[in-house]
């Protein structure tokens, strides 16, 4: 079996690329195509993604889980079987799709509130198509575990997204022409994304096999609680949109400031709550066919080891950005958008960190365990509590209510996560006192950050104020979480110079070598 410790870390580093490339397109569609072309295209973007979210979301999943489980019990053609029936259906649902937003266009141009953007939507519904059959084929691999196949091929896409749009878009071109552009771009990414994934599958051996009707029930049982979790989540976020500002405006804010607080929380704070989740996610990523294979064989053991160390990765993770968001918030605020507002509701939001994380992890492992339909019962609650808070808090807090109805969602979606877990896979995860420990820890943490930070203020610029801040949160939480045995650096050290295996390169004799 495949390091879990090499796969996180490759997983991490092309998520990282990945995400910088949407990064920069970002900043270039924002500098050509200007404001209003932006906007027309999110607007589009935003049906298009629910639509996608519908195909391309719980269907991977379970593909690769499937997949992995046939693939441990050397069932070559029952793996094959399930490709093939999961071509046909993803196929069937993707062009029902866009045969619906065709027939009822009329009724979306109402929805989309822009005429434009109608003709937008329409020119990017091949992508649900490529990226329906894109999905069974990257849920294959990932299944299989070729990591390596499934970051290039995300990484591909961006790329290709990014050199396609330098070549389609300009400043002299109008708004609407543009957004149609962009569009364009997605849709021809997504082919071109499918075309490398199909060949990367066949080059590592996959193959397609007969149909059978007796793949067809559990694939869509199984992906669609996780593909209706998704779905409600992408329409949960419009429901915030109205409910917060409506709700300060109801105690007194005008619409500018309500919508300018929204604005920044949503916009600016959040984003950077879910930093830490680039490598909870990698990690999630990595479970899934390694957990679905011992579930499969049945090894028990295998199974609590590897869901005790992958809560508490994701816990460690997660704390050690807390005292960097409590101890130097307004900092990061002022560095990356120039706005005290922002920094400032970062610090209030610091603790959210802790149970998102724990979301993250032990979502991925009751998908793995396949405890979807539990899991979405559990996100359920979540849900309503969430709305209930930022409805009802408001009045008591502001914005604020914003932070604390998503802390409380997913403080009550890992707690009723974990004892799932822990009733199912009948371990004693020993958490308790590690919380425990981490909160004591953050404490000492974040003040020594906010100490550091507050004096270098004073003698150096923002940029290496940060950097020096953001060095003691990490250096001291680790060390105090060493002294306090909730880890061993040294082993640790010592297990990813061996794990990482780096080559160590000799240039002198190669020199006298070649002389």
């Amino acid at each position: 079996m495949k390091s879990l410790f090499k796969t996180v870390v490759l997983i991490t580093i092309f998520s990282f690329l990945t995400r910088l490339l949407g990064f920069v397109f970002r900043i270039i569609l924002s500098r050509v195509v200007g404001a209003e072309g932006v906007g027309l295209y999110q607007v589009a973007a935003s049906v298009f993604m629910v639509l996608m979210t519908v195909i391309a979301s719980g269907l991977p999943l379970i593909i690769s889980r499937m997949s992995a489980s046939y693939h441990a019990n050397n069932e070559k053609k029952r793996e094959a079987s399930l490709i093939s029936v999961a071509l046909i259906y993803a196929t069937f649902c993707s062009v029902l799709l866009c045969a619906i937003v065709f027939i009822f266009k009329n009724v979306f141009a109402k929805l989309l509130t822009n005429e434009g953007c109608i003709l937008i939507l329409i020119v990017m519904l091949p992508s649900l198509v490529f990226s329906a059959i894109y999905s069974v084929f990257r849920g294959a691999l990932w299944g299989r575990g070729n990591y390596f196949a499934l970051c290039v091929t995300e990484f591909y896409e961006q790329l290709v997204r990014i050199i396609l749009g330098v070549l389609v878009i300009s400043s002299t071109y109008s708004a609407m022409k543009n957004a149609l552009n962009i569009g364009w771009t997605m849709t021809l990414a997504c082919l071109l994304s499918m075309i490398y994934v199909m060949l990367l599958f066949f080059y590592y051996g996959g193959k397609l096999g007969k149909l059978k009707k007796a793949e067809f029930k559990p694939l869509i049982r199984q992906s669609s609680p996780i593909t209706l979790m998704r779905v409600i989540g992408s329409f949960a976020q419009p429901l915030i949109a109205f409910i917060i500002p409506a709700r300060l405006q109801a105690v007194g804010y005008t619409s500018s400031q309500a919508m300018s607080l929204f604005g920044v929380a949503v916009g600016m704070t959040m984003p950077l709550l879910f930093i830490p989740t680039t490598i909870i996610g990698s990690l999630s990523t990595a479970l899934v066919p390694d957990i679905s294979t011992a579930v499969a064989q049945n090894n028990q053991k295998h199974i609590q080891e590897r869901v005790s160390s992958s809560i508490f990765f994701a816990l460690f993770i997660s704390a050690m950005f807390v005292p960097l968001f409590i101890g130097m918030g307004e900092q990061i605020g002022l560095f990356l958008y120039d706005n005290i507002m922002s920094g400032t509701l970062l610090q209030s939001s610091g603790w959210v960190l802790l149970p998102l994380g724990l979301t993250n992890i032990t979502s991925a492992l009751l998908n793995s365990l396949g405890l979807e339909k539990r899991s979405f019962i559990n996100f359920m609650f979540g849900g309503i509590a969430m709305f209930i808070s930022m409805w009802v808090l408001p009045p008591f807090l502001g914005i604020n209510a914003l932070i604390w109805g998503l802390g409380l969602n997913y403080s009550i979606v890992s707690l009723l996560n974990l004892l799932l877990i822990k009733r199912n896979v009948k371990s004693d995860l020993k958490l308790t006192k590690k919380v425990l420990k981490i909160i004591l820890l953050i404490i000492p943490c974040s003040a020594l950050t906010s100490f550091v930070v507050s004096l270098a203020e004073y003698v150096m610029p923002l940029f290496f104020t940060l950097v020096l801040g953001g060095i003691t949160g990490v250096v001291s939480f680790a060390l105090l979480a060493s002294v306090f045995n909730l880890f061993d650096l040294r082993a640790f050290v010592c297990f990813a110079k061996k794990r990482l295996n780096l080559p160590k390169f000799k240039f002198k004799k190669k020199l006298k070598k070649n002389v």
